[in-house]
């Protein structure tokens, strides 16, 4: 099958690979009709992380089943599903307790498991013609067969869950002011989720202009640091008081000035200075514990410097970690039917898989409108 397969940085390539085969009675194959490319996954395309030539990409999947395992008892050629990014076994104590995205059986000596993901155990990704989706009766969502809602369905895999995550994990709550640095595909969906929360206020902080205009054509209020400090202009619009709530959605590949320097703990203190005293602070963008190409030593380790005392000062609350995607697709999948929700808006490209290799590096590089992009193989 055709797939798309990392080369080196800032190159992938479509490359023949084997397709996929069942291999336990719980599996099942799913062909891909619509695979989507994630910021997660320029993390590798930069060559930011430990991951090798020949890995193929892609975590955010669905498709329709061709095969069917022979312990697979909920699910039948033909369903139409969409898969969590996370890879989770159902019944360890983590996920038994809902915490799927750190599943103790998956990838043995680490929580936590995710297709084409370097370090996140041995499941091939899904930015290919098929895909093997182990514990198929756990991590498949089924989805209406009518074909409809394609563009939306496939951001329960990841950036939806992962943006109402980020408010589940600030609390967000009706008539709260919150705030959302970052305003790419999971900050935009941040942003969204916490507007369906029924936030009162949602400020945008981005500085690439197709951005902050997406945000503010969903309600949110941009704010666009290139010109001026973010955490001023906000505490000017919230009488010097800040925000209720603060969601990072940037993560360790933060910039500053001209985009020429990375700081890779200015998002965590902007939001430590931006929500009030007593606030809560949400953190699904992604910190790393090694970053080969961070600013400097103590960042290629994960270590930052960030203002605890601050924190500790204000008496703030922070939750962090990936998505547990599967506590939330289901009720995000009954929204999108019901038209209480449409996060397609945030897709900008929907292209073929074979436009994957452009695809990725106009996406690199911010340029000619690329901000969410489906791969259709």
């Amino acid at each position: 099958m055709k797939a798309v397969v990392y080369q080196e940085p800032f190159s992938v390539a479509i490359n023949e690979v084997d397709r996929p085969t069942i291999q336990h009675p719980n599996d099942v194959i799913v062909r891909i009709t619509s695979t989507a490319i994630c910021g997660s996954d320029l993390h590798m395309y930069e060559g930011r992380t430990a991951a090798e030539p020949g890995i193929v990409f892609g975590h955010e999947n669905m498709g329709i089943i061709e095969e069917v395992g022979s312990g697979v008892t909920s699910l039948n050629r033909g369903d139409r599903v969409v898969m969590p990014f996370n890879v989770a076994c159902g019944f360890c104590k983590n996920c038994m307790a809902g915490n799927t995205g750190f599943c103790l059986t998956v990838n043995p000596g680490f929580a936590g498991g995710a297709y084409g993901y370097v370090a996140m155990g041995p499941y091939v990704g899904g930015q290919a013609e098929y895909l093997r989706v182990p514990f198929a009766d756990f991590n498949c969502l089924k989805l209406p067969t009518d074909g409809s809602h394609e563009a939306d369905f496939v951001l329960l895999a990841d950036i939806f869950p992962t943006g109402y995550h980020g408010c589940e994990l600030a609390q967000v709550s009706p008539g709260e002011s919150v705030v959302v640095y970052g305003a790419g595909p999971v900050g935009l969906m941040a942003a969204y989720s916490a507007l369906l929360r029924g936030a009162a206020r949602v400020f945008c902080v981005d500085r690439v202009p197709e951005r902050l205009a997406k945000a503010e054509e969903i309600g949110a209020i941009p704010i666009d640091f290139s010109k001026g400090d973010p955490v001023e202009m906000i505490k000017e619009r919230t009488g010097g008081e800040g925000t209720d709530k603060g969601i990072d959605a940037v993560g360790y590949q933060a910039q500053v000035g001209d985009a020429s320097k990375e700081e890779p703990a200015v998002v965590l203190n902007s939001l430590i200075d931006t929500v009030r005293a007593t606030g809560r602070l949400g953190v699904p963008g992604l910190y790393v514990p090694s970053d080969p190409g961070g600013p400097n030593e103590e960042a290629k380790k994960g270590m930052l410097l960030v203002s605890i005392g601050r924190m500790f000062e204000k008496g703030q609350v922070i939750g962090t970690g990936q998505c547990n995607v599967k506590r939330y697709n289901r009720q995000l999948r009954d929204m999108i039917i019901a038209g209480r929700a449409k996060p397609s808006f945030v897709v900008s490209h929907e292209l073929s898989l074979s436009e994957a290799p452009d695809a990725y590096r106009k996406f690199d590089q911010r340029i000619e409108g690329y901000t969410k992009v489906v791969l259709h193989p």
